[in-house]
């Protein structure tokens, strides 16, 4: 986007600024997807820009999505921890894409764990 104006400008830090405030403060749900050396190897980045382009197309503003280092499953990255509201704890393992959208559909906007995704160690 090429800036024109300072309205161009205003609008393009509201953009961003929407974006930002899925990392920002702590909010009713907070997504952590765990980045160690071998969830990037297991595609953890893709994990968190999945989640966040989730979280930004269903009109999400009551999660908060960051990343940490890694948890120490290393067999079943890459892994989330979802918590809700509650201070509950979810692990999500071995997520994809795929996986990632119906975490946000079942589990984000309906309340419902996904069981079959959830690691139980």
């Amino acid at each position: 986007m090429k800036l024109k104006s300072a309205k161009d400008l205003d609008a393009l830090r509201k953009e961003a600024s929407g974006r930002m405030s899925i990392r920002g403060d702590k909010k009713r749900m907070q997504i952590v997807v765990h980045m160690g050396t071998c969830g990037i190897a297991s595609g953890a980045r893709e994990i968190l820009n999945t989640f966040a382009r989730e979280i930004d197309t269903n009109g999400i503003d009551t999660v908060t999505l960051r990343q940490s280092g890694c948890i120490g499953l290393c067999d079943q990255e890459p892994v989330c921890t979802l918590q809700d509201g509650a201070g509950k704890e979810f692990r999500y393992g071995r997520l994809t894409a795929q996986k990632v959208g119906k975490i946000v559909r079942e589990h984000v906007l309906k309340g419902d764990p996904v069981i079959d995704y959830i690691i139980t160690q």
